[in-house]
């Protein structure tokens, strides 16, 4: 297989119900040049959602699933996807959420525009829809423009299905930090990144359905506080009034964001 330009990074959990619909939205993208890897990170479903990667990947050879032998969270299983990823472009994509047919072409088109040597990360507008994908229930968002590590240290306005990474602008492979597991593990990678002078450049394009799910671990923002509060303090290594206003800082921005405004 020769190297396809994009590499799309796909961790598995309990997916069996949405993995099928967020492979349809790959196998529809009108730019082809893609291979997706898909990982099940040991799902307690009797191996119902590997069967259906499986299926795929027998009829089309850009989809590979690899078993992970033990549970590491979706910054363990990203990891293992990235390992074996061919493509210069890691384009990430959860098992639940959906890229309309244009994303890869669309996403291509806008990173040739750029002229900006220091952007590593590029990211699109989503919709977030209810968990069975078909009503929205807040409206779009996006927050187009550069990001760099001081705004992101504010804010994170970068969703992990609607975020490609250039990864020839690196000075080594990426990897997520484990530690983290499911909690904040991308928003980590990214501050990494830009803490090598890197950027971040996002587009008012509305490309991605993000599902709402009710057991998803980001539903509640009261649960992010503290994991928010260990990436200023243990991640970063800030002091206490540092922390707590980054914290604090975070916590307003994502209020906004949730009541319809943009950031």
């Amino acid at each position: 297989m020769s190297k396809p330009l994009f590499s799309i990074i796909t961790p598995m959990y309990d997916g069996a119900a949405f993995i099928g619909e967020t492979i349809g939205s790959v196998l529809r993208q009108t730019f082809a040049d893609w291979e997706m890897v898909v990982v099940d990170d040991c799902s307690p479903d009797g191996g119902a959602g590997a069967a259906v990667v499986g299926e795929h990947a027998m009829r089309d050879p850009r989809i590979r699933l690899v078993r992970s032998p033990d549970n590491r969270g979706s910054s363990g299983a990203r990891n293992l996807a990235m390992e074996g990823a061919l493509g210069r472009y890691y384009a990430f994509l959860d098992a639940d959420d959906l890229w309309d047919a244009d994303y890869l072409e669309r996403m291509k088109r806008r990173m040739g525009e750029s002229a900006d040597e220091s952007a590593a990360i590029y990211f699109c507008g989503y919709r977030r829809k209810d968990s069975a994908c078909r009503r929205e229930i807040l409206p779009p968002y996006k927050s187009a423009g550069k990001k760099d590590f001081k705004k992101m240290l504010y804010h994170c306005p970068i969703f992990p299905s609607a975020s490609i990474l250039d990864t020839w602008k690196l000075k080594e492979k990426p990897r997520f930090n484990e530690s983290l597991k499911n909690l904040r593990d991308d928003y980590v990678l990214w501050l990494s990144i830009m803490k090598q002078g890197l950027t971040a450049i996002g587009y008012d394009d509305i490309l991605v359905d993000y599902r709402m799910r009710d057991d998803s671990l980001t539903a509640s923002k009261r649960n992010m506080i503290y994991p928010q509060w260990n990436i200023y303090r243990s991640v970063l290594k800030m002091g206490i009034i540092q922390s707590a206003f980054y914290t604090i800082s975070w916590a307003i921005n994502g209020a906004l964001k949730y009541r319809y405004f943009k950031i």
